[in-house]
């Protein structure tokens, strides 16, 4: 299990890792490409520089249970090659290990590896295997369920169930927008109550999305337009249009505060961060939890700060707090006493 000491050490040194072996879980039906292919491709770059166990996901074999099976054989290194789903039911028996996740992206969105700056196309994602670096981040829970991305409520889960698989194989992510600009045509609002540590808030609204972490692209995430994936907070946004326009230019402009890096200050928009918080909505709404249908509400959400080793390009690495490798004469001694105070030193007279 992760240990406080080596939380600290992989968040500052941020080494670049290598491994012999590995656990790939690889899902057949994800993306719309042709797997044997895109197995074959993997293989071809990977097997060179890893020993890989390939496991395949099934209608009766779950990811979740191949990447618990893979960390009773003591794997040093698991990968997941699938779309989002596949990549949080991984990530899911990873939690609180000392095994790091790597992923080839292979879904429709994406959403996880685009938010990461891992590359989406299966080439770019195997360099990162090899040359990337470990980063830890935070993960959540949601309804006991794994949250790597976010928990969507109302306007995001009805457009992602309405995205069926067909629609997903044939137009990608399209399909999510297509199914997007349908339910705007049927807006409809619901009253939701969120409980957070301090107080009980209520509002009107079409939509609640609750983030660790999330693309631009995800749009109904991104009222504080920055979502920081090794924080302990999940971030809250609240979408109210109250018409069809309203929700159309409410859509945009959450676009572009996301790319821009500005908090939205439309007053149809709301954003706040918790740790943990319960809600509800009268009517039940339905939730998404990482594109995949959980159920209705309430639900619980709770982040858990730190709990996940991801491999990501060196270029996404977190920037480490210090840097003293490589100084001449370096030297660092451990001191008897911890307080530091102005009468420690001697300062010379002028």
């Amino acid at each position: 299990m992760m240990s406080e000491n080596n939380l600290i050490e992989t968040e500052s040194v941020q080494q670049t890792q290598r491994y012999s072996s590995a656990c790939l879980i690889f899902n057949p039906v994800s993306g719309r490409g042709n797997p044997d292919g895109d197995l074959e491709l993997i293989k071809s770059i990977l097997e060179s520089e890893l020993e890989l166990d390939i496991q395949f996901t099934s209608e009766e074999v779950s990811a979740k249970q191949l990447a618990r099976e893979a960390l009773e054989k003591n794997v040093k290194l698991v990968i997941a090659s699938g779309g989002d789903g596949t990549v949080s039911a991984v990530a899911d028996a990873l939690i609180n290990s000392e095994i790091p996740l790597a992923v080839i992206p292979r879904g429709t969105a994406n959403a996880f590896a685009v938010s990461m700056g891992i590359p989406t196309n299966i080439e770019g994602a195997c360099q990162a295997i090899l040359e990337g670096v470990t980063r830890v981040i935070s993960t959540a829970r949601c309804n006991g369920e794994p949250m790597l991305l976010l928990a969507g409520i109302g306007l995001e889960a009805e457009t992602v169930a309405q995205a069926d698989r067909t629609a997903k194989n044939r137009l990608g992510i399209l399909a999510y927008i297509l199914s997007a600009i349908n339910q705007l045509k049927n807006l409809q609002s619901f009253e939701t109550k969120l409980e957070r540590d301090e107080e009980v808030i209520s509002f009107s609204a079409v939509g609640v999305t609750v983030a660790n972490v999330a693309p631009p692209t995800s749009i109904l995430a991104q009222g504080p337009a920055s979502l920081v994936p090794d924080d302990e907070f999940l971030d809250v946004t609240i979408f109210a249009p109250v018409s069809v326009l309203n929700a159309i230019a409410a859509s945009y402009h959450l676009l572009q505060t996301a790319f821009s890096g500005t908090p939205t200050e439309r007053n149809d928009i709301g954003y706040l961060r918790v740790k943990k918080a319960l809600i509800d909505t009268d009517p039940p709404q339905k939730v998404v939890v990482d594109g995949e249908v959980i159920g209705t509400t309430p639900v619980f959400v709770e982040a858990i700060p730190n709990s996940l080793m991801v491999l990501v390009p060196q270029s996404q690495a977190a920037a480490p707090v210090e840097k003293l490798n490589g100084l001449p004469n370096l030297t660092i001694e451990p001191k008897e006493n911890n307080n530091l105070s102005n009468s420690d030193s001697e300062y010379p007279e002028s």
